[in-house]
């Protein structure tokens, strides 16, 4: 799977629809990753930080906001493109509420973060509203920030826990006795320095019937080690590199991006 990693926020900027709609436009993201907070006055918005500092023209806490005024800032102004350019400045581009981006995106995998423990509750209810439980996967670094959503039927990733748990008992004699309560492995191909991602770590998490994504890569030969090595996923910034790996390596058609390029 192609997984535009905050929708691909080294050609758009960040965790906006802008994004969202040129990594499967352009490139055909079999799967948008994303992060979600909320806001002050209770909306679910699609952020990674836990302020606007980073990715707008403005300051502030994201839980100190409300949704108009977050909405009211630039989320293009600090996106820098691969020429060092600002392309986006002044364009019109927002920070989208979850609800934006479940009713626009319809057709491709959804990968969401809770990054904070009041969001589960709200997420899980924005979702249940969609019922997109065959299209939405929750993902979370840990498990408190997705304990509100625990009702959630449809799939769930592999918190850091479950994770590092799975990576140090693969190695027993007949691999890993563990298998956690998840429905895919998304993992860093390193972690502190160990590295976590190798051929018996692909083939064990497949022995137990567990998909392996790989985040977040962005150079080309580390893809196409990690497809080699047999990874069900990659997340990346850089679709672009990813889709023109996945038309050499395994014949997907070439995507209107990059025959536009050409």
């Amino acid at each position: 799977m192609l997984v535009a990693h905050r929708g691909g926020s080294l050609l758009a900027p960040e965790n906006t629809m802008v994004a969202f709609s040129a990594a499967t436009r352009d490139w055909w993201a079999d799967m948008l990753e994303m992060d979600v907070r909320l806001t002050q006055d209770g909306h679910v918005v699609v952020i990674h930080d836990d302020s606007v500092d980073r990715t707008t023209d403005g300051s502030g806490k994201v839980s100190e906001m409300t949704l108009e005024e977050i909405q009211d800032l630039d989320a293009g102004y600090c996106f820098r493109d691969l020429h060092g350019c600002y392309p986006f400045r002044g364009t019109g581009v927002t920070i989208p509420t979850l609800d934006e981006v479940l009713e626009v995106f319809r057709d491709v995998w959804i990968n969401i973060e809770a990054k904070e423990p009041q969001v589960a509750g709200p997420l899980y209810e924005r979702l249940l509203s969609h019922s997109v439980k065959d299209r939405v996967l929750i993902a979370a670094e840990f498990e408190a920030n997705r304990n509100g959503a625990r009702s959630y039927t449809g799939p769930w990733g592999a918190s850091t826990t479950q994770g590092a748990l799975f990576w140090a008992l693969h190695w027993l004699p007949g691999g890993s006795p563990y298998v956690p309560e998840v429905d895919i492995l998304q993992v860093s191909e390193f972690w502190k320095g160990l590295r976590v991602v190798t051929p018996r770590f692909v083939r064990e998490a497949h022995r137990l019937n567990l998909p392996v994504q790989v985040w977040t890569v962005n150079d080309i030969e580390d893809m196409r080690r990690l497809l080699a090595w047999g990874v069900d996923g990659i997340q990346t910034d850089r679709p672009d590199l990813l889709s023109g790996l996945l038309t050499e390596l395994r014949g997907r058609p070439v995507p209107p991006g990059s025959r536009e390029s050409g």
